[in-house]
């Protein structure tokens, strides 16, 4: 069962996990980590096998489902407000009422009735504070335990009163006679909270306003927590309707909705103020003597990292049809989208989880066989994402600065500066000192950090000594880059500036599972696979 508080504050947490949900007014979002005044940074990511040497003195490392990683979170006196403001104090019942600073953003995630009001209980979604044992239908306030917080409505767990029972035993939940009046129940009006009279779970309420804790009525306010359209804690919808199960016009979640079969799902209207994760991927990783991805080596190191953009090199599969090609890129996500350039012998492309809405080629004035492939992304949020997939010269560091002169002119002259760029893939650049990566400047930011591999390699040649391959951002995508946290079925590993994907060195494999260890050895495999992801506003 999930537990929340839908007051001001609300909090489930854990030793694995930190989930929020708290009401109030729609939170300024900060930026994760947070820059301070006095040059440290507040909720920086964090090992959580070494809290205690990467968090400050007073702080605990969480892993916090909304970014997908740990970071460090100050403790904090759940009476008083968190410093700065674009933090809350939220008190978390399974730490023993211990209030933790996280982000305001964090306090909008959970779903305001997988559990929900009118099926299960009361107490772990309508209403305040979760108790132990629920008000409403599967145990009512009159056996296990009675209509109160612990074991009655008195304290300490012994009965309030000696005449009527709310619940079973002779004993009663109330204060003298019981929590009621008169040698009633515990519940209002006159009726039986528990046995003996009406149940609390169907006409009369185990809460407060005479309305009904399990099926009928809501167990909050007057409106129904599960059937009439209406909401458990507010007047509007939990799941039909077109607006949510939470306030303000934000979404329900995800699972179940608060009272009826379906979910509330996302929002019927506008979507919910938020950041987009976005995992950016260079990939010229074939194998054999095809220069294509025909062996798999290629397609299984795209799988087991997930990108959401794919900049690829060398863009050949089977007969290199159109039914072939979907079936390639089905195999690194289904129904994503893609562009492959025409004409080319080791074609550039682009896959993307998101539509791409505007595509197509820019000469390459150096080489014949291939061009410079790009893709008008529409990424959620008012921003587009252009993605510029490159395969430069291997013959003189001059050939190359004069692709990338070329291509820096077609992209001033045909991509807003209003929207996002991403330039990547397969440079053969010897040094990071190259003119042309001098000359990429201008309309991308080449500064490290750089990504490295499990070794803390940065190079990308099979030799892992040279920098050939590359995902470069421009300055406003830039400084919405985040760690790259790379997931498996039971760890997981963090790659700070990016990852340097090399299945040789990957430890546990399982992470990039169905990669295999030899993989990025197999026989031709030329470079490795870059990878970069970013935490994207999408307002």
């Amino acid at each position: 069962m999930k537990k929340t508080l839908t007051s001001l504050l609300c909090a489930a947490m854990s030793l694995t996990a930190l989930v929020l949900a708290c009401g109030g007014e729609d939170p300024v979002t900060p930026q994760v980590p947070l820059p301070l005044a006095d040059g440290g940074v507040l909720w920086a990511d964090c090992e959580p096998s070494r809290a205690a040497t990467t968090c400050p003195e007073g702080a605990s490392c969480r892993f916090v489902e909304h970014y997908g990683r740990s970071i460090c979170v100050p403790a904090c006196d759940p009476q008083a407000a968190c410093e700065p403001s674009q933090a809350a104090c939220c008190v978390g019942n399974e730490d023993g009422g211990a209030g933790y600073c996280v982000p305001n953003e964090v306090c909008a995630a959970l779903d305001a009735g997988t559990d929900d009001a009118g099926s299960e209980d009361a107490g772990a979604d309508a209403g305040v504070i979760p108790v132990e044992t629920d008000a409403g239908g599967s145990k009512d306030a009159g056996t296990e335990a009675d209509g109160g917080p612990k074991g009655d409505a008195g304290i300490d767990d012994t009965d309030a009163g000696t005449v009527t029972d709310a619940g079973t035993g002779g004993t009663d939940a109330g204060t003298v006679t019981d929590a009621g009046t008169g040698g009633t129940d515990a519940g209002t009006g006159g009726t039986d909270a528990g046995t003996g009279g009406t149940d609390a779970g169907t006409v009369t309420d185990a809460g407060t306003g005479g309305t009904d804790a399990g099926t009928v009525t809501d167990a909050g306010t007057v409106t129904d927590a599960g059937t009439g359209g209406t909401d458990a804690g507010t007047v509007t919808d939990a799941g039909t309707g077109g607006t949510d199960a939470g306030t303000g016009g934000t979404d329900a979640g995800t699972g179940t909705d608060a009272g009826t079969v379906t979910d509330a799902g996302t929002d019927a209207g506008t979507p919910p103020q938020g950041y987009t994760d976005i995992r950016v991927m260079a990939a010229n990783i074939t194998s054999g003597n095809g220069q294509d991805y025909n062996p798999g080596h290629g397609i299984r190191l795209m799988q087991g990292v997930k990108p959401d953009v794919v900049l690829i090199q060398e863009f050949n599969y089977l007969t290199d049809s159109a039914a072939d090609m979907r079936s390639m890129v089905d195999q690194i996500g289904t129904g994503f989208y893609y562009f492959r350039e025409s004409g080319a012998q080791i074609p550039n492309g682009i896959i993307s989880r998101w539509p791409i809405i505007e595509s197509g080629e820019w000469t390459d004035p150096n080489v014949s066989n291939r061009d410079f492939a790009w893709a008008r992304i529409d990424i959620p949020g008012p921003k587009d994402l252009w993605a510029i997939s490159v395969h430069l010269l291997t013959s003189s560091s001059g050939d190359r600065n004069a692709e990338a002169t070329s291509l820096v002119a077609r992209i001033k002259a045909n991509i807003p500066a209003s929207d996002y760029l991403v330039i990547g893939g397969d440079f053969n650049t010897d040094t990071r000192s190259e003119a042309c990566l001098t000359t990429f400047k201008q309309v991308v930011d080449t500064a490290g950090p750089h990504p490295v591999d499990k070794n803390n390699k940065d190079g990308t040649n099979a030799g892992r000594t040279k920098p050939y391959d590359h995902v470069l951002a421009d300055s406003d995508l830039r400084q919405y880059q985040q760690a790259t946290v790379i997931r498996g079925a039971t760890s997981f590993s963090t790659f700070a500036n990016g990852l340097v994907l090399d299945s040789r060195v990957y430890t546990p494999i399982s992470e990039i599972s169905p990669a295999l260890s030899s993989d990025s050895g197999a026989a031709s495999m030329q470079h490795m696979g870059v990878v970069k992801d970013f935490h994207v506003p999408n307002f």
